[in-house]
């Protein structure tokens, strides 16, 4: 669980398309829900890790910190990357998209590496084949070994998926 204070950063009002695409101000557009979709990379090799979402306070948290701060969709909670697994997301960079509604950050990761909770070094461990022949989808494992098991890392802990 992340701190239950947000550091005191200021986003700026959304006044301008100019002021939004081509000024210095932040002034994220959040949804009706209240949340930024964030895609993770890993800073040293590129590979996308995850897609998650921030609310105001994990994006605030995650700028004050420079640890990613996410806002978990299913379980509807603020939350510290590897905050119970210990593979935290250190932000080498954070970007804006041009109308400021989604994040990218670039991260180095700790403990073994990964992010994904299944155990891959990616939540991305999984190919779709397009075209898909005859309309049948068969996933592909493109991560065919996990990093680390995830019952020795989280126990008895809730898995987050949702179904």
């Amino acid at each position: 669980m992340a701190e239950s204070s947000t550091p005191p950063i200021a986003f700026s009002a959304r006044i301008s398309v100019a002021q939004v695409e081509e000024g210095h101000e932040l002034a994220p557009k959040f949804d009706a829900e209240g949340l930024i979709p964030c895609v993770t990379t890993d800073a040293a090799s590129g590979d996308v890790l995850m897609l998650g979402y921030m609310n105001a306070e994990a994006l605030r948290l995650s700028i004050a910190t420079g640890e990613a701060h996410y806002f978990s969709r299913s379980r509807r909670v603020l939350w510290r990357k590897g905050a119970t697994s210990g593979l935290t997301q250190r932000i080498v960079e954070m970007r804006i998209d041009d109308d400021q509604d989604a994040v990218w950050l670039k991260v180095a990761v700790g403990g073994s590496g990964a992010s994904c909770h299944v155990g891959f070094k990616s939540c991305f461990y999984r190919a779709v084949p397009t075209p898909a022949a005859d309309g049948a989808v068969t996933l592909r494992f493109v991560e065919t070994e996990k990093t680390f098991d995830p019952k020795a890392v989280y126990g008895d802990a809730p898995n987050p998926t949702i179904l």
